[in-house]
């Protein structure tokens, strides 16, 4: 009797065994995705509860937005509300008030990108050039925590310590002899309050993303800059700033897309009728417009638009970057 021929093919599984299969046989497929799914099931058993998140939080709620094209009654429900196209769209660039608050909201986010941005790359930089490492770690934890604080208390330090008795006008007449001054009902200062809130809060968190970087730079190249005499301002310039770049561009491209979100609960909790007029942008406008006076679609019209603006932002700023060489988004 003529013997069959085998040959040996690797067992799906580890890779260390083997399995004998006759010639001209068809080797099973052992990766179908039910017997992925199951083999894994463990790891998309944790991917379910963020996934639901999305879902539910993100996702499904998008389907409201159809009110933008709707006079919509609460009373009609989606289904029954007439439908008006884009009139909600032509009423934003027609409203005198809607002009007005969108060239707050572009102001603001403009002075937190110019001014707070910024500050923590300036803080990585001076932290990475600390030589004690237990004195880093310590000004590091002091640099997070104001982080952890909500927006309520952060108005609430800043308006005990702003308000006309409060303790900056004490210093202030204490030491210069000035008048107090009412900081918080002043539309002057209500812009370089909101930069400086977002400056003490969020600089020292910033800094995560650019350690991390910093963490990937080679050591050698500082040890081949020492010996060819370059100061720590030129190793700085050269090697410090160059592995940040790629870092910058990333984050500033997501800034970009937030460019017409101010930050709703500040904005909220520090405004007041003194400067409602420099003070309203898009995101408490949508919030008196769409809910104290329950034009729905209206407010849901801004919500969107500002929402495509900064998508298309995104889309712009990424293929820019890749453009001139940078690595980008996506």
């Amino acid at each position: 009797m003529k013997e069959e021929s085998v040959i040996m093919h690797p067992f799906e599984g580890d890779g260390t065994e083997i399995q004998a299969a006759p010639v001209g046989a068809v080797p099973k497929k052992k990766g179908k995705l039910t017997a992925r799914l199951w083999r894994e099931r463990y790891l998309y058993l944790l991917l379910l509860p963020g996934l639901a998140y999305f879902i539910l939080y993100r996702y499904v709620p998008m389907l409201g937005n159809v009110i933008a094209f709707q006079d919509f009654s609460p009373f009609q429900g989606f289904l029954h509300s007439d439908w008006v196209g884009f009139a909600h769209f032509r009423k934003i660039f027609s409203d005198p008030e809607v002009v007005r608050v969108l060239g707050n909201t572009l102001l603001l986010s403009l002075l937190q990108i110019a001014f707070a941005f910024p500050i923590p790359i300036v803080l990585t930089i001076m932290l990475n050039e600390l030589r004690s490492e237990k004195y880093k770690r310590l000004l590091q934890s002091i640099l997070y925590l104001p982080h952890f604080l909500s927006w309520v208390v952060v108005i609430g330090i800043a308006t005990i310590f702003l308000k006309t008795e409060g303790l900056v006008n004490e210093v202030l007449h204490a030491l210069f002899g000035a008048e107090p001054t009412a900081f918080l009902q002043e539309p002057g200062w209500f812009m370089p309050l909101l930069v400086l809130e977002v400056i003490w809060k969020e600089a020292g968190w910033g800094t995560i993303m650019f350690l991390a970087a910093l963490s990937g730079i080679n050591p050698s190249l500082y040890e081949a800059a020492v010996v060819d005499g370059a100061s720590r301002w030129r190793q700085i310039w050269h090697i410090t700033l160059p592995g940040l770049r790629s870092t910058i561009v990333i984050l500033f491209i997501l800034r970009l897309g937030t460019v017409l979100d101010s930050g709703f609960e500040q904005v909220f909790l520090m405004l007041n009728p003194f400067t409602m007029d420099i003070g309203n942008v898009l995101d408490t406008f949508v919030y008196y417009k769409g809910i104290q006076q329950s034009d729905f679609s209206f407010g849901t019209a801004v919500g969107l638009f500002k929402s495509i603006v900064g998508l298309l932002l995104i889309l712009g700023a990424n293929k820019l970057a890749k453009k001139y060489g940078d690595q980008g988004v996506f």
